[in-house]
This record gives structure tokens, sequence and C-alpha cells, in this order.
């Protein structure tokens, strides 16, 4: 939603879901757990293609005149209603298969962005509250093939501080 974003600040709210659901077709809902509903930092990159977006959409509800429909939706069809999730889903693997890259699920990003996270040492508990998760156990279960990486990185750090500086005394000792 539009208003659950703060460009200026980096933010973004995490405060409803658009699903579809019978017989009333896309509805907004509450996330499914309470920790779900979080707020998120933006890297300045992603708020500056947001920005970019909503110049671009400003041209869209021009273009579209009386069609416009004004969603609080941050991405909109051309007409300004919210995007159905199963298209979205249809642009996303016609994406891939331009790009040459496997089929993979929307929901994969989400994995694949937690495991980086991880593996670039961001805390378990962290990357819990960007996901959202209720408890950092299942993090740390769905996550757990990146504790091998950040553990021998974990090894490689302690290895560093504790031995550096032995290392730098014996080559300023010097043997004649």
């Amino acid at each position: 939603m539009l208003e659950d974003i703060d460009l200026d600040a980096r933010l973004i709210r995490v405060r409803r879901a658009l699903q579809r659901q019978r017989g009333a077709g896309l509805v907004f809902a509450e996330p499914k757990t309470a920790r779900s509903k979080r707020t998120i930092p933006l890297p300045d990159q992603i708020a500056e293609v947001l920005r970019q977006h909503q110049d671009g959409q400003a041209k869209e509800r021009i273009a579209a005149a009386n069609l416009w429909r004004g969603s609080p939706c941050v991405f909109t069809t051309p007409i300004g209603t919210p995007v159905d999730p199963r298209n979205d889903y249809r642009e996303f693997k016609d994406l891939l298969a331009q790009a040459g890259l496997p089929s993979v699920r929307l929901h994969d990003l989400r994995h694949t962005a937690a495991s980086l996270l991880l593996a670039q040492g961001v805390p378990a508990r962290v990357v819990m509250e960007i996901l959202g998760h209720s408890q950092i156990a299942l993090t740390m279960d769905t996550y757990s093939h990146v504790a091998p990486e950040v553990s021998r990185e974990a090894a490689d750090r302690l290895a560093r501080v504790l031995w550096q500086d032995s290392d730098d005394r014996d080559e300023g000792r010097g043997d004649s």
C-alpha cells in the first residue's frame, strides 16, 4: 500500500496482503501472524527504483484519465487497479524465461534473500524479523544449509583475532 512506504526514511511497513478469496475476489487481508506485521528497512537503491516507479505510475494515471481507478497499491495495472497475483506470477515466469533462468517459485526469492543475508553474517534474529517469522527456530531450521558457511567464516574470524597479533610479532622478530 502506498501509505505503508516511506521513501524518505527508506522503510516499508507490512500490514496487509492482497489475496484472492473464493467468492470475494481480490481482498486485502491481515498477515498470518502478529510477527508478520513488521517494518523493513529498504536499501537506497530500492528506494530509488520505487521513486522511479511512482513517476512512471503518475504518467500512467494521466494516460488513463477517466479510466484510472486509484488503487492504494504500490504496483497497479495501467488503469490503477490492483495487480492480480496470478498475473504477477505469470509475468515473473516470463521474466525468468527471457533472462534464461530456471523456473522457480516467487517464494524462492524470499529464501534466496534470507540465505544471502545469513551468508553475509547478518544475525539470525535480524533475518527472522525481516522475514516475519514468529520464532527464531523456524528461521534456523529453514536456513540451516547456510550455517556451515557462516560457521566457517566465524571460525576464520576468530583465528584472525586470536593469531593475527602473534603472526605480526613473529614477522617483526626477523631471523638473522
